[in-house]
């Protein structure tokens, strides 16, 4: 019997998704819940499981395909074992429709932007954008697409909609309002042009290589220019003297490790001395929509990770009900998660705040960009003995060596002032050089 395969819900907002890695091939036989596809999103990769023993019958949708939601991307023979069972079936497996035939759209290297050339067609809208659009009396054929075969996601929407400047020509003229001297044109940022037409070299030792972007890159990519277009970004550092955490950590790291089966790392430190900070500035917390400010009466800290397929940022919601254990525990869970591209879509939603830790690749120093709608990110980075100044019990200054980290604090100028995001990293640094202070809040 034929059994098809077929692209599951992988979140709320997703309609649509690329089809990956097929890890099974054609008359290949599977049992029952063996991965048979990667089904790859703008967040996260899932693997579809085989619905039954059998075989792989026919791939209707090959890696890079796109998919919408409930779509049949493949088929399978239930009972079957292998090539010969596959070939042996009782009825072949549906054929599925013809697409319908489209005109070939210009790739970028050819200089074409399919959806900006006039007389062509509307791009494909989301229905997300598609509300926008409508809401806003925006023509589709104005925003630039960006989504995977020319799609028009929510995202460019947005994106245009940050963009858009108000037309004095748009109002229309009173008959009798007196005449009006030209207004100035308003000031716009030129879209940027595209790229030149260009082959890829195939001359002998200097080969290149065209690779789509995955959605995870993609939407990566699509976050990181919001954030520069949308936000008023600013970067403020500071140092912090590692010395009573290393300490701290040397002294109990055997007894934590043997209690709770978890090494107890520094990020845990971070977490806890972050938690106390957005308390004490809950600007930092909150978040711009619209012209209002939503402030947030929890700390959903995200951590960025790299993962097999790029970085992720799960979360560990309500953070400040968690000890130094369950931190760890979590951080090492997501961690082993995301480097076998098996994240779950929920872990990676929300958040209030992000700590990024560059640190653990080497980065001295940094500026981290916020993930909106979050109006702050704290940026880690690597520990190095530096010759320091210091007061000594008598009073008296002298130098010292002492294992310094920079830290770098990014954030949303429009919510946050300078003051406030200043005192915030102080905080952060009191608390890692007094790590008491954690345990007596103060």
């Amino acid at each position: 019997m034929s059994v098809e395969l077929i692209v599951p819900e992988v979140g709320e907002s997703i309609t649509e998704v690329e089809i990956g890695q097929w890890l099974k091939t054609e008359g290949q036989a599977v049992s029952k819940d063996d991965p048979v596809v990667e089904i790859e999103t703008d967040k996260v990769t899932l693997e579809l499981p085989a619905p039954a023993d059998g075989a792989i019958a026919r791939i209707t949708h090959p890696q890079g395909a796109s998919a919408k939601v409930g779509d049949i991307i493949g088929y399978m023979e239930e009972g079957a074992s292998g090539a010969a069972g596959a070939a042996t079936a009782d009825a072949p497996p549906p054929q599925p429709e013809p697409a319908p035939t489209e005109e070939p759209e210009p790739s970028p290297l050819d200089g074409g932007v399919p959806d900006q050339v006039p007389g062509r067609p509307d791009p494909r809208v989301m229905p997300a954008a598609a509300r926008l659009l409508d809401q806003h009396g925006v023509a589709a054929a104005d925003v630039e697409a960006t989504g995977p075969g020319g799609r028009l996601l929510k995202e460019d929407v947005e994106r245009h909609l940050a963009w858009r400047r108000p037309d004095p020509t748009d109002a229309p003229e009173s008959p009798r309002a007196a005449p009006q001297p030209a207004p100035a044109p308003a000031q716009t940022i030129p879209a940027p042009l595209p790229l030149p037409p260009r082959e890829l070299s195939t001359e002998p030792g200097r080969e290149e290589e065209l690779v789509p972007m995955t959605p995870m890159r993609r939407k990566i990519a699509a976050n990181l220019v919001q954030a520069q277009q949308t936000g008023a970004l600013l970067t403020t550092f500071n140092e912090v003297d590692m010395t009573e955490v290393i300490s701290l950590r040397a002294r109990h790291k055997d007894a934590f490790l043997k209690k709770y089966d978890i090494k107890l790392g520094f990020m845990s430190f971070f977490v806890r001395a972050t938690v106390d900070a957005l308390r004490e500035f809950p600007a930092v917390n909150a978040e711009v929509r619209g012209t209002d400010i939503i402030y947030k009466n929890y700390q959903d800290i995200g951590i960025a990770i790299g993962g097999g397929k790029g970085l992720v940022v799960p979360i560990l919601r309500n953070a400040e009900r968690m000890g130094f254990a369950e931190i760890e525990k979590k951080i090492a869970a997501y961690a082993q998660a995301a480097k076998d591209n098996k994240i779950k879509l929920e872990d990676l939603q929300g958040g209030s705040f992000t700590i990024t830790n560059g640190g653990i690749y080497g980065s001295m120093l940094s500026t981290p960009i916020i993930n909106p709608p979050q109006s702050g990110v704290l940026g880690m980075h690597n520990i190095v003995k530096r010759p320091v100044v210091v007061t000594n019990d008598r009073g008296v200054d002298e130098i010292v060596i002492r294992p310094m980290m920079y830290l770098a604090l990014t954030y949303d100028h429009r919510l946050v002032d300078g003051r406030e995001a200043v005192s915030f990293l102080v905080r952060i640094k009191q608390n890692i050089e007094e790590p008491s202070r954690l345990v007596m809040e103060v």
